[in-house]
């Protein structure tokens, strides 16, 4: 059980509006900063049209929906809270701006934890005088229902970050990996990068269309890799010989794959075939639209699959 009660969101984007939704179901207060001044309005429409879901999903039993406060200062935001997500735009002058402004305000024992898809925690430390108290912690969209959460700490940040950032986590649903070496893009971005930058060489070369091409995925690999990684599915695939036996049968094969797969580079001519690719796709459903349909079916898969993963 983590000690954190009290949280702060700075930035409430779609990502910084999920994880509000997140800590309120598990009982946590929430104070929100946004320099939007409509911010506090989507957020409230974010959480509502969330909450359903976390109802689904069994997250609501401490659940203090209405412990939510929005502040127009960074500063006042982070002062008494003792775990605060960073969410704010993915540009260093931003983050290092914000920093200087929440640093001279946090408690002696607050955690700073930015939500930063592609940026170091080296180059994020930069902005601290004492960065100790800052971890990187990065979901994946929309928080309140992919649980993972990619951890990343180093030899600057506190020596109890790391595990009290880890329980807080896990106590509100999320399930976390620690990253040992940062690279950017951590781990599941960089995963995400190199598969889609098969699917886009093999749009552009005409294998098959988008639509097809995402198929295959959902349909395919992508049904497997929620059940495991990987790695584990094919030592699953050599029998009771597991992963060398796969090698010493494949390997010969996976290299030459390796070796054919494509270098695209995402160019304007490249992205207008993507565009009329999804366009076609989406047969004149909104983002939105999509959207919901997106969250109905990771609310169905985690239900279903919760009580095997405990």
């Amino acid at each position: 059980m983590s000690e954190i009660q009290s949280t702060a969101i700075l930035g409430a984007g779609v990502i910084g509006a999920s994880w509000a939704a997140l800590f309120l179901a598990s009982g946590r207060s929430v104070t929100v900063f946004d320099p939007d001044p409509n911010a506090e309005a989507s957020v409230r429409k974010y959480i509502e049209k969330a909450w359903p879901a976390l109802e689904d999903l069994s997250q609501t039993g401490r659940a203090t929906r209405d412990a939510i406060t929005f502040v127009p200062t960074a500063a006042e935001a982070v002062r008494n809270a003792q775990f605060i997500q960073e969410n704010v735009p993915e540009r260093l002058p931003i983050k290092h701006s914000i920093y200087a402004e929440i640093e001279p305000e946090l408690n002696c024992d607050a955690i700073v934890s930015s939500s930063t898809s592609g940026l170091t925690l080296e180059a994020l430390q930069e902005g601290w005088r004492d960065p100790r108290k800052l971890i990187l912690g990065h979901p994946f969209n929309p928080p309140h229902l992919i649980p993972l959460v990619e951890l990343t700490a180093n030899a600057a940040t506190g020596s109890d970050i790391l595990d009290r950032t880890e329980a807080f986590y896990k106590d509100i649903g999320k399930v976390t990996i620690r990253i040992k070496k940062g690279m950017p893009g951590h781990v599941a971005n960089r995963l995400q990068a190199a598969v889609w930058r098969e699917a886009v060489h093999m749009a552009v070369e005409g294998v098959a269309s988008v639509e097809d091409i995402d198929t295959a995925m959902w349909a395919g690999p992508g049904l497997r890799w929620a059940a495991m990684g990987p790695t584990t599915l094919f030592h699953l695939g050599a029998g009771d010989g597991g992963l060398q036996a796969f090698c010493d049968h494949f390997k010969d094969t996976f290299n030459s794959w390796w070796d054919d797969l494509g270098d695209p580079r995402l160019d304007e001519e490249v992205i207008q075939k993507l565009v009329d690719g999804i366009t076609a796709q989406a047969q004149g459903q909104s983002t939105e639209e999509l959207s919901v349909q997106r969250d109905k079916m990771l609310t169905a898969m985690q239900k279903v699959t919760q009580h095997l993963r405990t």
